[in-house]
């Protein structure tokens, strides 16, 4: 995972130049993630995107499908628009606060910002983008969600990876925390230690006293 993760890291800033208890977090939804199956939902010339809905016994209970030829766009820093009635928001993570400076990557501004450029590259290119979501979420105009990206680059890069994994690893988002002080991502843990070795916000020494 780490060797993927340089790679789409080099590639992405070349682009830039339930029945038990629900557990907490769609990414607990249903496992591990079937990147054979997510492939396979690749159609030629339009990006797919599917969402998936699972019960509390991680059990597949529904399903929307959608297609674009332009492919789908940020809303927010932590937001994907579908459509005109439907967003999906990456959940438990959250750009910094106030403006950031990071001189590798020649960028100052509002860490929101930096945060929806980062999002916007990486939904530039997938082929296909694969959510998961409780069932709770399913006609909600705004949905809680976790989101893989299948990217295929011949001969460079063939790859399912986690959009909010790949976020905090590069320092656009960290992850967010309950009122009580306890990470609502915990599984992004090993993420965040990526991104705080200097990626991204982390670079500005007013976000790593915050």
């Amino acid at each position: 995972m780490i060797t993927n993760l340089v790679k789409f890291r080099r590639w992405a800033c070349s682009l830039a130049l339930v029945v038990p208890a629900m557990p907490s977090s769609p990414a607990s939804a249903a496992g591990v993630v079937d990147e054979v199956y997510v492939k396979s939902l690749a159609a030629p010339g339009k990006t797919v995107l599917v969402i998936e809905y699972y019960d509390g016994n991680r059990k597949v209970v529904g399903r929307q499908g959608f297609a674009s030829a332009s492919g789908f766009k940020a809303a927010s820093p932590t937001d994907i628009r579908v459509d005109d009635k439907v967003r999906l928001h990456l959940y438990g993570v959250e750009p910094c606060a106030g403006e950031m400076v990071n001189r590798e990557e020649n960028f100052a501004g509002r860490c929101e910002d930096f945060a929806r450029t980062q999002l916007e590259i990486l939904l530039k290119n997938p082929k296909v983008l694969f959510c998961r979501a409780f069932v709770s979420e399913e006609h909600a105009p705004s949905q809680d969600v976790t989101c893989f990206g299948y990217y295929n680059i011949p001969g460079t890069l063939d790859t399912v990876a986690n959009l909010e994994e790949q976020l905090v690893s590069l320092g656009a988002l960290r992850l967010a925390k309950k009122p009580g002080g306890s990470l609502m991502r915990p599984d992004l843990g090993d993420a965040e230690k990526i991104g705080r070795g200097g990626f991204g916000m982390w670079a500005d020494p007013r976000v790593q006293g915050q």
